[in-house]
């Protein structure tokens, strides 16, 4: 039989060497003029540079080996290096101060290049372009003139040195071009981070303001109506202890039984759509639409109030007006259950105009007591109608009494099941 072919995975780098190729990139990328550590980084680069331009001096062209002088030029052109991040031009100035004269005493022209290629580089790699091109032109024209003076018959010797110091220079600015759009890139994406950061924030304070807003509506209502029974109960039970009247206060009971449960019920489920992590993004919470307005105007009435509804609606309201129109006419009736005083008589007007919902609850009571704290009730109902594209007024009839008008717009959008 033959042998059965076997496969061989390909092997994983180790993540050693991934680390490695990191920090060689995070360092090609980063800004030489930030680096860490630089004044020691480029002293060891000096003391590398200086011993190949020892070897090289000694060598290649023995003819040329430098002499005491030389080789105080030679040495002197390597110690600005190790600064050259910190005042890359005045390090190129100070090493070409000590390769001039020493190529002027026609000492070994190879051993300094490294040195000098080094401080041409970190000015082209830091420097704006035009410097730089001012620079390498300067700095052409000595060498070039040097060349002529120690070796004018070297033509091919001219060109090799302006094809360097040309390849330097390109090299220096490709490199900072390049360090200029990867920071540009890391620019863009902090600043994509801090964009998301803020609409998260954002998004977090307005599901805030939200929740607040919806337990504000349910419970305020709640209670207030609760509170409106219980005292009616509580007066029963002191009018005439003689003379009860057990059928009124057992009504009473259950009133405020039936409200409790109506408020457990929208609470819960309230809870139950906030521990929904898979509800759409523009999910408004399971509120009431214009259906549930009949049972806000029966429970207005067993507080009290004397409620004259007309709605007048007849094609489909979205989701997100019904809920809030049902929100507004919650708040403006507990307002006037709890403000207005005994047996206010409340109208509540919800109409279709031109593309508009028209919502006015106004009563005949005596409104706010003056100088009593303010609550939250008209700044959630201003925020809700804001939240559909909406406006809201709300203050003191001339005639007496309070009144809240609304106009929730009604858009093809918002038909069609999207928020307006």
């Amino acid at each position: 039989m033959d042998p059965v072919p076997t496969t061989t995975a390909t092997p994983t780098p180790p993540a050693e060497h991934l680390r490695t190729g990191e920090r060689i990139m995070a360092a090609v990328n980063r800004d030489p003029l930030t680096a860490p550590h630089a004044v020691r980084n480029d002293a060891i680069l000096a003391v590398c540079t200086a011993v190949l331009a020892t070897a090289v001096a000694l060598l290649v062209d023995d003819g040329r080996r430098p002499d005491a002088l030389g080789w105080t030029l030679l040495f002197a052109a390597h110690v600005p290096l190790a600064w050259r991040r910190r005042r890359p031009l005045l390090v190129l100035l100070l090493v070409m101060a000590a390769v001039v004269p020493y190529h002027a005493l026609d000492n070994n022209h190879g051993a300094p290049v490294a040195g000098s290629m080094v401080a041409l580089y970190t000015v082209a790699a830091t420097s704006p372009p035009r410097r730089t091109l001012l620079l390498g032109t300067v700095l052409i024209g000595v060498t070039l003139t040097m060349n002529a003076l120690t070796n004018p018959d070297g033509l091919v010797e001219l060109v090799r040195i302006t094809g360097w110091v040309v390849a330097v220079l390109v090299f220096g600015v490709d490199v900072r071009f390049y360090r200029q759009y990867v920071a540009a890139i890391v620019e863009r994406a902090e600043r994509a981070e801090r964009t998301r950061e803020e609409e998260a924030r954002r998004r977090v304070a307005e599901e805030r303001l939200r929740i607040a807003r919806d337990l504000h509506d349910l419970l305020a209502h709640s209670i207030t109506v609760i509170g409106v029974q219980t005292s009616v109960a509580a007066h029963v039970l002191a009018a005439d202890p003689e003379r009860l009247d057990r059928a009124t206060v057992a009504k009473a009971l259950d009133d405020i039984a039936e409200t409790c449960r109506t408020a457990r019920g929208e609470l819960r489920t309230t809870l139950e759509v906030l521990r929904d992590n898979g509800a759409p993004a523009d999910a408004r919470g399971p509120l009431a639409g214009l259906d549930g307005v009949p049972d806000l105007v029966a429970a207005a009435r067993l507080a009290g109030a004397r409620v004259e509804p007309a709605v007048r609606v007849t094609g489909p309201v979205p989701p997100a007006v019904g809920a809030a129109a049902y929100r507004l006419v919650q708040e403006a009736l507990t307002n006037a259950v709890r403000h207005a005083g005994p047996d206010p008589a409340v109208r509540v007007d919800l109409r279709e105009e031109d593309g508009t919902l028209r919502l006015s609850v106004t009563d005949d009571g005596t409104g706010p007591t003056p100088g009593g704290t303010p609550g939250f009730g008209l700044v959630g109902m201003r925020e809700r109608a804001r939240s559909v594209g909406g406006t809201l007024d709300a203050g003191p009839r001339e005639g007496g009494g309070f009144q809240v008008t609304a106009s929730l717009p009604l858009t093809t959008a918002t038909r069609e099941g999207t928020t307006g």
